[in-house]
């Protein structure tokens, strides 16, 4: 077989690219499709699940997607410098395929609002990192303006360029499967997510509308940062889950879009229920993904607590999981139980592991 070299080879012909196109590339993509045949029995759902851990790519997340193409666009347009608003993943993202274009790259930060996870990469990658006194919302804001006024390429998920690479998940899922999923459940912080993945989708359909029938859309917000499901920006929102703690997104029309040509819903789901899915994940399927990737999985257990499914048979769901645990180390420490402290004696350990 030959050597995987990227999102931007495989999928060369779906993509805005040419012969002169620059490709930088980390070799993102080509992410696991992951069977949770242990959470299908823990939760008595009479279907399947699968995860799309998107945690698995060079920057561990999704952002990487986008962020090849949208990188190596700016370079083939001539950019020296690339710019971007963060909760943290897409700093990250930005920070490492500038370095691998050898151009600079600056991230504005909402002030104490980044898990350290993240804000590592983008510092140790070299980019220039400004911690904002305010919100995402007012940094993204910030970002715009500096675009447009200096030679700074922005590389947030309102670069078109973003979308186009990141609907390559919908194609991977489409190929794994060998249709489209029934129903997607995924996070929705910004919204160029799932406006990607739907894009991507329509494109499978179109291509073979017997083949990959349309899925619902099935997106959720955490309930401190739910301006879409609330009808209103959030000032202030507060979450936990820090990658979808935003309360005005950027992509709000087309998510809305999205729900409403899926048939679908964007809803919300507590703290409390996004920890707990985060813990069912890492316990019953050995996948550490970031809080804010659960968010997937509590709306699907919000929905089969509210008989969602109850009707329906054979049901194929994925769950999108934006980012790997590691990214936030904090919140799987402070939510683990210590570690048992023992003596360095057989008898006792035998004792207290209870074999």
């Amino acid at each position: 077989m030959a050597a995987y070299k990227g999102l931007i080879e495989k999928y060369r012909n779906i993509l805005p690219v040419t012969e002169k196109t620059p490709v930088i590339s980390l070799n993102e993509g080509n992410t696991p499709l992951i069977a949770a045949k242990n959470l299908v029995k823990k939760l008595g759902f009479k279907g399947e699940i699968y995860f799309k851990f998107e945690g698995m790519n060079p920057t561990g997340s999704f952002k990487d997607r986008g962020m090849t193409l949208a990188v190596s666009k700016a370079v083939e347009e001539g950019s020296k410098a690339v710019i971007c608003a963060s909760t943290g993943n897409t700093s990250a993202s930005a920070a490492a395929y500038s370095a691998r274009a050898g151009i600079k790259c600056v991230v504005l930060i909402p002030e104490g609002k980044i898990a350290l996870g993240k804000l590592s990469q983008a510092v140790m990658h070299g980019a220039e990192v400004l911690a904002v006194d305010g919100n995402f919302d007012e940094a993204l804001n910030l970002v715009k303006e500096l675009s447009n006024k200096y030679p700074l390429t922005l590389v947030n998920s309102i670069n078109p360029f973003r979308i186009e690479g990141q609907k390559t998940a919908a194609y991977e899922i489409c190929e794994a499967l060998g249709r489209t999923p029934d129903y997607q459940f995924m996070p929705v912080g910004n919204a160029g997510n799932i406006t990607a993945y739907w894009k991507g989708y329509k494109e499978c359909y179109t291509s073979d509308s017997d083949r990959y029938p349309l899925p619902k859309m099935m997106g959720f917000q955490a309930a401190g940062s739910a301006p879409i499901v609330d009808g209103h920006p959030i000032t202030k929102p507060e979450t936990i889950a820090t990658a979808i703690r935003i309360g005005n997104p950027a992509s709000w029309k087309s998510a809305e879009e999205a729900r409403d040509e899926s048939g679908g819903v964007i809803d919300k789901v507590t703290d409390e229920e996004i920890l707990e899915a985060y813990k069912l994940i890492a316990a019953c399927e050995g996948v550490f993904c970031e809080p804010a990737s659960a968010s997937s999985l509590a709306g699907l257990i919000k929905y089969i607590k509210q008989g969602y499914f109850k009707n329906i048979k054979k049901v194929k769901v994925v769950c999108i999981l934006t980012g790997h645990g590691l990214k936030d180390p904090d919140t799987a420490v402070s939510n683990a139980v210590s570690p048992k402290k023992v003596k360095a004696d057989i008898k006792e350990i035998i004792a207290a592991i209870n074999l």
